[in-house]
């Protein structure tokens, strides 16, 4: 009986270290990608499931905007959040203040084998406050210039590189329309969604920064008139013909993409829809993609980017042993962010930009020096998508830029509406 004893707590100890070995620590995530973004972050995180026996991320999706931000807030407050989250840097301004975010100790982030030095400048110094880093960014997304070679071409404003020429500096830009509408082969030169506030505040930022100017300067909103200057050369476009009046997201991106309009001003995520349709046969041209052109003074464009972040909650802080899980998920999902860059994003972990790999994806890399000189959203509450500012700009820019308000008239009542809210 005592040799049968022997043998059970022998065997029982034998399996032990396996056991051990195999223990899970389960992961809740929560992101708002859809789309192309949702379908390659599923194949990420499948990825990073399958190869680490040890984690188990358990994500879920959420609807994109205020709503997923809500959400976060609500369950933080009441110990039910998740354990990391997707989150835009346009709205750490206003999750910081409210303690909604949980910083990152250096010592955890070395822990982890995430360095600053690893990451785009612009994007890292924007999930930093006070000396204290809120999250870690994933890529930049900016808006681009895409752009059909053939129309180009017959304009004479395309390179033998393939690239647009002609383009710098507005009064050129300008002439450049004119000269696509002179073909006679397009209905607009350049296609913008003119409805839209979230896009319009993308272009409106844009041309401001780079004339140099600040959208917020201390308790000032749109000091001088580099706002009226950005507004004015946007209303311009739409009053000349060169771009369509009060169209929505999908139809200015179905001028483009059916040849109707020569070039595109969106976002780097609608990529893959230029790249799926060409590949199909069913896009009719060659297309090409660069980052905005200077047009008013020096290179900038606005942009902002996908970080991760850890909710914080005083009702049940994250255990160490989750944070150390969701630090390591952090560090590989941007050590894997190539297939992340198939999105039309340019990740923000630059030794994946600097790689041979990136530098083969087009347009990707004709467009990632945009990184460089990317101008993130004002670092204030008013700021980040879904907030006060992207409200503004729907109330006021968008009729501005579809001549039913005066551009002058539009600031100031912009400046009066967001006054109001500081």
């Amino acid at each position: 009986m005592k040799k049968l004893l022997r043998l059970a707590v022998a065997s029982a100890l034998a399996i032990l270290p396996s056991a051990a070995a195999y223990a899970q620590t389960d992961i809740t995530w929560w992101d708002f990608l859809s789309g192309g973004d949702g379908v390659r972050m599923k194949a990420l995180i499948k990825e990073f499931n399958d190869t680490h026996p040890d984690i188990k991320i358990k994500a879920t999706t959420l609807e994109w905007g205020v709503p997923f931000y809500s959400k976060i807030q609500t369950s933080a407050a009441v110990g039910q959040q998740p354990d990391v989250m997707t989150y835009h840097l346009s709205r750490f301004p206003l999750a910081i203040p409210s303690g909604i975010l949980r910083p990152l100790a250096p010592e955890e982030l070395t822990a982890a084998g995430i360095k600053k030095e690893n990451y785009v400048e612009a994007s890292w110094e924007s999930a930093t406050a006070d000396g204290k880093v809120y999250g870690i960014p994933f890529d930049v997304h900016s808006i681009v210039l895409y752009y059909n070679k053939t129309i180009l071409k017959e304009a004479g404003l395309l390179g033998e590189d393939g690239l647009p020429k002609g383009l710098e500096g507005l009064e050129n830009f300008n002439a450049a329309l004119e000269k696509i509408k002179a073909t006679g082969k397009v209905q607009y030169p350049l296609s913008l969604h003119t409805d839209e506030g979230g896009s319009m505040w993308r272009v409106f930022y844009t041309l401001l920064s780079q004339q140099g100017g600040k959208f917020i300067e201390g308790d000032e909103i749109l000091p001088g008139d580099a706002g009226v200057k950005a507004l004015t050369t946007m209303a311009n476009w739409v009053s000349s013909g060169y771009s369509p009046q009060l169209i929505s997201y999908e139809a200015s991106i179905a001028l483009f993409t059916s040849g109707k309009a020569a070039m595109h001003i969106n976002g780097v995520w609608e990529v893959p829809t230029m790249v799926d349709l060409a590949k199909t046969g069913n896009l009719g041209f060659e297309w090409g993609a660069v980052q905005i052109p200077v047009l008013m003074g020096q290179q900038s464009t606005w942009a902002d980017s996908h970080a991760f972040a850890v909710p914080n909650s005083e009702a049940r802080p994250i255990a160490p042993e989750k944070l150390k899980a969701v630090l390591e998920i952090v560090a590989w999902m941007n050590e894997h962010s190539l297939s992340w860059a198939g999105a039309g994003h340019i990740p923000a972990y630059k030794p994946v930009t600097e790689s041979a790999e990136f530098k083969a994806m087009q347009p990707n890399a004709t467009y990632a020096k945009l990184a460089d000189t990317a101008v993130f959203d004002p670092v204030s509450p008013l700021a980040g998508v879904g907030g006060p500012i992207y409200e503004a700009t729907q109330n006021f820019i968008v009729p501005a830029l579809n001549g039913q308000l005066d551009p002058q008239d539009a600031i100031e009542q912009l400046r009066e509406e967001l006054k109001s809210q500081m």
